[in-house]
């Protein structure tokens, strides 16, 4: 929290001074009302009505404060949360990529927005609350024993309890509320992945079953909702009644001291109103106990999701003419106690080589082709991508330097073990639909946000989508959630124009004419083969056709331990 409260300071800040105004304000409106009820009983001589004016304009001044605290924490707490959001958001982008896959998205999504604007009301509310009741308490109790030491320290008897209390709740509250943010967390999962695959369920006749999994959920959830009612009933319960009893025994005692003349009325109206003035205090931290809870066990999620591992913060390198990738007795397993997926594995994708990956399921073809874009690093042996010293940088008509959103990269004509430094060497299309929500050119503009409108439609063309031209609004007609409203063929290959857009010279394709017919993929491969015909490919697939087409085949076989 002290780490990202620099986000949230100026918030904060406002907010306690606006507090504590209020708190000076309030003190004041109860002395303004003693001398006005002494005034009316003769007990003090003044003016009631200028008297009166004061206590007006008193309560006016906490109106305006009341005002300033609501347009702080709409304004303020809005950018606040947003920035919190980014930061986290920033980290999921840019961690490793094996590190968020333990975590389920529709869990990632709930921290993002519940957790974070908790911390955020944590830090710009309840921090400065608490720093405002402490001072009310103490403001309010010297008044109160500068009037009346006995009665201060009666009303404050209470406190001990509270305190003793308030430790028990906090340590059952925690773990009740840790068990409510992960069922929470739970529905929000199977609702993401119903809505995903909603296909699915409907082909399979699993709408009731999906409903009724949904619905266990949510009364696991209501029972843990009903045990914390119960729980925070029971300790709110015993609380007031504690505050009651103080109350009712101050109230006494002061009537004992008005009935004695010791008192005015007025002053007994101030004890009355200064009882409340240090008992709130003690009320507002016992509701504040849950929120405290909650902020706690949502600061201990985002602690996780903020412990995941970076990729190392390296300047881009871009590699000087036609690159190559080398693999050198190369093994990775994903866990220590998983099987090998690749063992001793070596072989050189020489510069401008269009080599196609072969092999059956589980045989650790996209693990090669994540190897190559540094989401993962060989558990043994070397893998490095290297230049073509005698290639002409310039040779490649794909890579013009001056649309290349990579430019500000550092050229490098050196051997390099593959690291995200490498990353804008390559371009990238994965198996199935990975089409974002928006307009078709958003997606494309993806690849090179700088490409014209002549390079879009080349790349179109050669990914054989001349289709979108044919569309009511071509480049801007929309697209929805992975690219609904496109056949699968279709979304493929815009995908493939994207890719196309982007400046590379290695091009990794992973089952990517999987939805095209035969035709359709011979003529795409061959559009491919002459657009690329200085970069390096590497095509992974289950078709055979695709070896008509390449200069080099691999054979990969399942490693069985």
């Amino acid at each position: 929290m002290w780490r990202h409260h620099k986000r949230c300071r100026l918030q904060a800040l406002l907010n306690v001074l606006i507090g504590l105004s209020m708190v000076g304000l309030g003190l004041l409106s109860v002395d303004t009302i003693r001398s006005l009820t002494d005034i009316a009983t003769h007990a003090k001589e003044g003016s009631i009505i200028w008297t009166a004016v004061v206590l007006a304009v008193v309560f006016l001044l906490e109106m305006c404060m009341h005002i300033a605290s609501t347009w702080i924490s709409s304004v303020l707490g809005v950018k606040t949360q947003n920035l919190m959001q980014q930061f986290f958001f920033r980290q999921l982008i840019r961690g490793k990529w094996q590190g968020i896959e333990k975590y389920h998205s529709g869990d990632v999504i709930n921290r993002l927005f519940g957790d974070v604007n908790d911390i955020v009301d944590l830090m710009t509310d309840i921090l400065p609350t608490t720093v405002i009741v402490i001072t009310q308490f103490i403001a309010s109790f010297i008044y109160l024993y500068v009037m009346d030491s006995t009665l201060a320290l009666i009303v404050v008897i209470t406190s001990p309890i509270f305190v003793l209390l308030s430790r028990v709740y906090f340590r059952r509250m925690r773990r009740i509320v840790r068990t409510i943010k992960d069922s929470n967390s739970a529905i929000q999962a199977i609702i993401q992945e119903s809505i995903q695959h909603k296909m699915v369920i409907k082909v399979l006749g699993r709408e009731t079953s999906m409903v009724d999994k949904l619905e266990q959920r949510q009364s696991l959830l209501r029972k843990q909702i009903k045990t914390r009612a119960r729980f925070s009933i029971l300790s709110k319960t015993l609380v007031n009644i504690g505050f009651a009893g103080a109350f009712l025994i101050a109230l006494v005692w002061g009537l004992f001291q008005l009935q004695a003349g010791l008192i005015t009325v007025g002053v007994l109206m101030a004890f009355t109103q200064l009882i409340n003035r240090i008992q709130r205090p003690m009320l507002d931290a016992a509701r504040l106990l849950p929120i405290f809870v909650n902020s706690m066990t949502s600061c201990e999620r985002l602690m996780e999701l903020e412990e995941l591992p970076l990729e190392p913060a390296e300047e881009p390198i871009l590699l000087d003419g036609n690159v190559g990738i080398r693999f050198n007795n190369v093994s990775y397993q994903y866990t220590q106690q998983g099987r090998t997926v690749i063992k001793h594995f070596s072989h050189d994708f020489r510069p401008g080589s269009f080599t196609a990956i072969l092999g059956e399921t589980g045989a650790g073809k996209t693990t090669l082709i994540r190897m190559i874009l540094a989401l993962i690093s060989p558990t043994e042996g070397t893998a490095e991508a290297y230049a073509d010293s005698n290639a002409n940088l310039n040779s490649n008509a794909n890579l013009n330097p001056n649309d290349n959103p990579n430019a500000n990269a550092k050229p490098s004509a050196l051997n390099h073990q593959l690291t995200p430094a490498l990353r804008p060497n390559f371009s990238y299309i994965p198996q199935g639909n990975t089409l974002f929500s928006g307009s078709i050119r958003e997606n494309l503009l993806m690849g090179n946000p700088e490409a014209t409108d002549e390079e879009i439609h080349q790349a179109l063309h050669v990914a054989m989508a001349d289709f979108v031209f044919n569309l009511p609004n071509g480049l801007d007609t929309k697209c929805a959630e992975q690219g609904g409203g496109l056949s699968e063929g279709q979304a493929q290959r815009i995908a493939i124009a994207r890719a196309i857009l982007h400046p590379c010279k290695v091009l990794l394709l992973d089952e990517a004419t999987s939805a095209l017919d035969v035709e359709t993929e011979k003529k795409l491969l061959e559009n491919i083969k002459q657009h690329f015909a200085n970069s390096t490919i590497i095509f992974v697939t289950h078709r055979l056709a695709v070896v008509d087409f390449t200069s080099d085949v691999i054979k990969m076989e399942r490693q069985t331990s």
